[in-house]
């Protein structure tokens, strides 16, 4: 069982890439601990800005520097990221077009037992409604550390969630990876699982456990939500019975409704969404949450069973 956090994976890309680059800065408020960015803080303390709990201060305050030709990675609680610093996000980030990139942590209901003021369960439909705007959500240690070298290349503003657990790995240590391309994980005739971020492993559960059902399933790992990978959802979509979505938001503006609005438009199929409801969400731990909503792997193949009764 892997223990390696994503987020400490963004530390040690950042704390290599740092050694080459004085223009890279991390900007925290308030977290560096929540981040895992402590040692990039403690290593290279001339690229590292700690600005406080003020979330609006930490976007403005980043897309500012960035302005002035720095790389710039500013991390937070995803809950306060996505929400309190929204407009900074719109103005300064998206539609400045400046080089940020928005490192949303412990995203979900990751920060569970803290219960609602700590979800986020909303940062997914209000990074991707804001134009110039990517949204990434790695599902394990390896694709994380690809995304944050590829972001690392380009100079466009991007939002990536990660949970605060570690999470199981779904990828090898060499993964193929290219960016804004789906991860196609397995392909199968009944239905396809399109999963971001934590529920990746979740579904590859549910895939063999409908395999000894018999009930042929693929799964792809969509770890970028905008931009979509268009072209492998329709391509499963158009060999399969049934698409099944499975994502830790709410079921409005997430990944279930874009790829709602991709099928219907491009290969008309019935379309699952399993998500957090549009609701309170419990407090309880990340696995304990998934279960009660039906989002673990057991919660997923009943799903998917009952549609093809």
């Amino acid at each position: 069982m892997n223990n390696i956090t994503n987020r400490q994976v963004i530390c040690d890309v950042l704390l290599e890439a740092a050694k080459k680059d004085k223009d890279i800065l991390v900007v925290c408020s308030d977290s560096r601990g929540s981040a895992s960015l402590a040692p990039f803080a403690e290593q290279y303390p001339e690229q590292f800005i700690e600005l406080g709990i003020a979330e609006q201060n930490l976007v403005t305050v980043s897309a500012g520097l960035a302005s002035c030709g720095k790389k710039v990675f500013a991390a937070s609680p995803a809950s306060f990221l996505s929400t309190r610093s929204y407009e900074q996000a719109k103005v300064d980030v998206a539609y400045s077009e400046t080089n940020v990139t928005l490192i949303g942590i412990s995203g979900g209901v990751s920060y569970g037992a803290l219960g609602m003021t700590h979800h986020s369960c909303q940062d997914i439909a209000a990074m991707a409604a804001l134009p110039g705007m990517r949204v990434y959500l790695p599902s394990d240690r390896f694709q994380t550390a690809r995304l944050i070298k590829a972001l690392l290349m380009d100079e466009k503003p991007a939002y990536v969630r990660v949970s605060r657990s570690a999470t199981e790995d779904v990828n090898e240590e060499n993964i193929e990876f290219t960016l804004n391309k789906a991860n196609v994980i397995s392909e199968g005739t009944d239905a396809v699982i399109i999963a971001c971020g934590e529920m990746v492993p979740y579904a590859i559960k549910a895939q063999k456990k409908l395999e000894e059902k018999g009930i042929s399933a693929g799964v792809i790992d969509m770890y970028c939500i905008k931009p979509i990978d268009k072209e492998a959802i329709i391509k499963a979509a158009q060999h399969t019975k049934l698409v099944v979505t499975a994502e830790e938001h709410s079921p409005f503006g997430g990944l279930g409704s874009i790829i709602a609005q991709i099928i219907s438009a491009n290969c008309p199929r019935k379309v699952i969404n399993l998500a957090l409801p549009d609701g309170h969400i419990i407090a309880g731990n990340n696995h304990e949450i998934f279960q009660y909503y039906g989002l673990d792997d057991e919660g997923i193949v009943k799903a998917i069973e009952k549609e093809l009764e």
